[in-house]
């Protein structure tokens, strides 16, 4: 990937970001923000991400984690796109098991499920091999993420869920936490209901043939844009197998072999 160059201007970096803010604030969907930046510019739409997570910092909302999306090849075949990509995790986009999570601030939800990993150590130097990216996980626990986006109909190519924060929205994760020594990710399999009745299945191999690997490349990544992983820091290793789309209120419930569960409640009175 081409993380450094693009030819596409600030101004259009800026409108791309506007449109996107605009349609959160709004909560009305806009149009694909690929006129501005293209399909496939990497370094433009990061570009775009960067400059909505700036402002979002900037007005007080605090960095928690990272997540990788487009890791499950059946999530890539849905949304049309071949590769990994990733989002910055913010404070106020984390939900509980017991607080719920309001359908009022999201335009077009969907769930996945993953496996979370919470950093003991930073992901800053030396050669970030498998060794290292393991023992710097201090636990895994499951989790799902509340995919959205400000694009209508989820219209996107590559470039659009990048400038989009990699189509963040909200995420839960589960209260049971289980060591490396503990669990192993690409042995996991997993099913996901909404209100008892099964809508996903997947397997840990699913999910860059381990999210380990997924986490791996995340933290090469990162550290390639100069923005390393930290201890602390949550990370949504990406989806297990096909996400949902969520329509209303209901309760999604995500089992994970050897991880346990978590439930996402969806309600529509609660504001955030």
């Amino acid at each position: 990937m081409n993380t450094t160059e693009s030819s596409v201007t600030t101004s259009a970096i800026a409108d791309a970001a506007e449109r996107l803010r605009t349609a959160q604030i709004t909560r009305t969907a806009c149009t694909p923000v690929r006129d501005l930046i293209g399909t496939d510019d990497v370094a433009a739409a990061y570009a775009v991400q960067r400059t909505q997570i700036d402002a979002r910092i900037a007005a007080g909302a605090h960095v928690v984690g990272r997540k990788i999306g487009l890791t499950s090849p059946a999530v890539q075949q849905q949304l049309g796109v071949d590769q990994p990509d990733l989002g910055v995790l913010l404070e106020d986009m984390a939900d509980t098991e017991e607080s719920g999570t309001s359908l009022a601030g999201l335009l077009q939800p969907k769930v996945e499920a993953e496996v979370a990993f919470v950093l003991a150590a930073d992901l800053a130097d030396g050669d970030l091999d498998p060794a290292q990216i393991r023992a710097a996980v201090a636990y895994a626990a499951p989790a799902i993420e509340i995919v959205d986006s400000r694009i209508a109909n989820w219209d996107i190519t590559f470039g659009d869920t990048v400038a989009d924060n990699g189509s963040s929205g909200r995420f839960v994760v589960g209260t049971t936490h289980r060591t490396l020594d503990e669990f192993t990710p690409v042995e996991a399999s997993m099913t996901m209901t909404v209100d008892g009745a099964q809508i996903s299945a997947g397997t840990g191999d699913a999910c860059l043939g381990d999210p380990l690997n997924a986490l791996r490349w995340l933290a090469i990544t990162a550290r390639d844009f100069g923005d390393p992983l930290r201890a602390g820091e949550v990370i949504l290793s990406g989806a297990l197998g096909p996400m949902a789309a969520v329509t209303g209120p209901c309760t999604v419930t995500a089992e994970i072999s050897g991880l346990g569960s978590v439930t996402a409640t969806f309600i529509k009175e609660k504001t955030k």
